[in-house]
């Protein structure tokens, strides 16, 4: 992630969280990533956005270039406490969010239950409620002590066929590597399996009852 760099920090009692914005004026736009892959996701989009907008970009806490370490609460609910926190660290009361992925849950939470408002939210291919535990996230919560412990080539090769699962076009040699950069390693290992270990759907139960009160505009894409 050479040319993708997060210049500015976030401190959460769970560790680092590295942010950074794009653009001088404009309306603020929030995007969101979701698992398993970073802010460098938006390496295109933010660019193009901040020709018009003030783009606020993060990682979250054990994911990309953020704090990822033993101990660290990374379920959904922890992820949209440091999103609220985020918004009030950049005193943005109103802003645009995109969000992707568990990003869509992240968003969903914060302005539901963190009582944070948005101007619009756009989610596009993203968990937002319903039976979404499972596939790979229900054999990660049922066996994360036998992934946890797969030889660095097998996980390897698993995270880089999740990755490529997840488009239909491929991914560019050089984005494959970026994303999956963070999981590899002992440590980036034992931290891939650290936050899927930890989303859970109880954490969209808690506000789906709530979907109907949005009176924001919401985009699903």
């Amino acid at each position: 992630m050479a040319d993708w760099t997060l210049g500015r920090e976030f401190e959460t009692p769970q560790g680092t969280v590295r942010w950074d914005v794009l653009g001088s004026g404009g309306d603020p736009i929030v995007l969101v990533h979701g698992t398993p892959y970073s802010s460098y996701l938006w390496r295109d989009i933010a660019p193009a956005l901040a020709r018009t907008r003030r783009v606020f970009v993060f990682d979250h806490l054990g994911f990309g270039r953020s704090d990822q370490r033993e101990g660290q609460d990374l379920g959904l609910a922890a992820h949209a406490r440091n999103l609220a926190g985020l918004l009030d660290h950049w005193e943005l009361s109103r802003p645009s969010v995109v969000a992707h992925d568990i990003g869509g849950a992240v968003a969903l939470r914060t302005l539901l239950l963190e009582e944070r408002d948005y101007r619009d939210l756009t989610l596009f291919d993203a968990v937002s409620g319903g039976a979404w535990e499972r596939g790979l996230f229900q054999l990660i919560l049922e066996h994360s002590e036998v992934f946890q412990e797969l030889p660095g080539y097998a996980h390897e090769a698993l995270v880089t066929s999740h990755l490529r699962h997840a488009t239909q076009a491929g991914l560019r040699p050089e984005a494959l590597e970026a994303f999956l950069a963070p999981w590899l390693g002992a440590a980036g290992q034992a931290a891939f399996y650290r936050q899927y270990s930890q989303i859970r759907q109880a954490d969209t139960e808690a506000y789906e009852h709530l979907l109907g009160e949005i009176r924001v505009p919401v985009r699903i894409i």
